[in-house]
């Protein structure tokens, strides 16, 4: 089987989901493309920024693509198809070899003449390609595939599949746009997937064909963390460790409108004036950052802003409460994360989120609602029972959550439904 991605403008998971099933089907022995822009596609894998990179034989003067190869561990090789006698690259030994990516432009909201461009060079990517599944992630990649691929499913076409992985953005003319990409979507793809209960009904009434769940699930978690981790992160922010010691508050998400960060410095202050007052811990980064940081200080929240952590896993081990207040969410992967971890959870009854924790791994909330998230972060720190429950409850909720394994054979069994031979 033969598999093309196509990934637009994107961060955080959306990438790093593309890159998951590239390298994993790649390696089942399915020959894979990507596609998408060269920026998105270095932040899911940073060690393609020192890959060489070669033109595009078949596209037209001075279009050059970042075409690589890169593996599931990582390793990157220039593209071989024209090497020197005695090079055997993978397409010439009869073996897929890992994904090999080529650059295509798709902006992060509606621009004419680009868009164009994208839609044409997708065309000749996918004439030469030949595949029997295109694979698209995100609404603005979904209709731009839809128009390279062609209409009518005929056996010179390959097979659509696209995955919605966000809800429609609030307010004109944001809506209006995302309205007309989703019925070309629905019109267009032979499957769609989404990542939420909420996205499939809005597909299904829109006339989508074969909606199904995507499967997103976390990164495998790493080695275990050692016991001195929490007291040395807690010395690390300047708290003592200890039965009276300063509560730490931790969220770990972009920094951006989607996340609901502002809610959580609002409820923040509600508890400033305890005795310690807790500390909030925002890892992340983000378009908001600076603004955030301004607000905090404005209401005298005691707040620290990390920027981006390799160490999630023991910034979760050291805190009290995690909290996720985002307006919206499909299958996020720090809620995961937080469930493995065993800890504490305060998050917004929004999206999947609900999906993932049950009624009983956290305690949820409407989002937007700094005085409800306020109240309920505060029940978890007076409450060391109810903080215990939560805790064991997340580790039993973590044991049902799907491995990468299992996103896989969701992905192949998609993929034989909608291009069966």
């Amino acid at each position: 089987m033969r598999v093309d991605y196509v990934l637009g403008t994107s961060a955080g998971g959306t990438q790093r989901h593309v890159r998951m099933l590239a390298n994993g089907l790649a390696a089942r022995g399915v020959t894979v493309s990507v596609y998408g822009p060269a920026a998105t596609w270095t932040a899911a894998a940073p060690q393609l920024e020192a890959a060489p990179s070669a033109p595009e034989r078949s596209g037209p003067a001075g279009d050059v693509s970042a075409e690589t190869r890169s593996g599931a561990a990582g390793d990157v090789s220039a593209e071989t198809r024209s090497g020197a006698a005695g090079d055997v690259s993978a397409e010439t030994s009869g073996h897929p070899g890992p994904p090999r990516f080529s650059a295509v432009e798709i902006a992060d909201r509606p621009r004419p003449s680009r868009d164009l461009a994208a839609i044409r060079r997708l065309r000749r990517l996918l004439a030469s390609s030949r595949p029997d599944v295109v694979h698209a992630h995100g609404l603005r990649a979904g209709a731009l595939a839809a128009l390279a691929v062609g209409g009518r499913r005929a056996s010179a076409r390959p097979a659509l599949v696209v995955t919605v992985h966000n809800a429609p953005p609030a307010g004109e003319p944001a809506a209006a746009v995302y309205q007309v990409l989703e019925r070309l979507v629905a019109r267009r793809a032979d499957a769609v997937l989404g990542v939420s209960g909420d996205l499939e009904a809005r597909m299904r009434r829109l006339g989508a064909r074969g909606v199904a769940r995507a499967v997103v699930p976390a990164p495998p978690s790493p080695a275990g963390v050692s016991a001195e981790t929490p007291a040395r992160l807690r010395a690390e922010l300047g708290l003592a460790s200890g039965p009276a010691a300063t509560s730490l508050i931790l969220a770990v998400a972009r920094l951006a409108p989607q996340k609901g960060l502002g809610t959580l410095v609002a409820a923040a202050a509600v508890w400033r004036d305890r005795y310690p007052a807790p500390l909030l811990v925002i890892a992340g980064e983000g378009p908001l950052q600076a603004g955030l940081a301004r607000r905090a200080e404005a209401v005298g929240v005691r707040a620290r802003f990390l920027g981006h952590r390799d160490d999630v896993p023991a910034l979760l081990a050291a805190a009290d409460v995690v909290v996720l207040p985002s307006v919206w969410e499909g299958q996020p992967l720090i809620v995961q994360e937080t469930l493995r971890a065993g800890r504490p959870l305060v998050a917004s009854r929004a999206g999947g989120i609900p999906d993932l924790t049950g009624e009983d791994a956290a305690l949820l909330v409407s989002p937007g609602d700094p005085g409800a998230l306020a109240a309920a972060v505060l029940t978890v720190l007076d409450d060391p029972v109810l903080a215990k429950r939560l805790s064991e409850a997340a580790l039993q909720r973590s044991r049902s959550l799907p491995s990468e394994p299992d996103a896989l054979d969701a992905a192949m069994a998609a993929y034989r439904r909608v291009a069966p031979a």
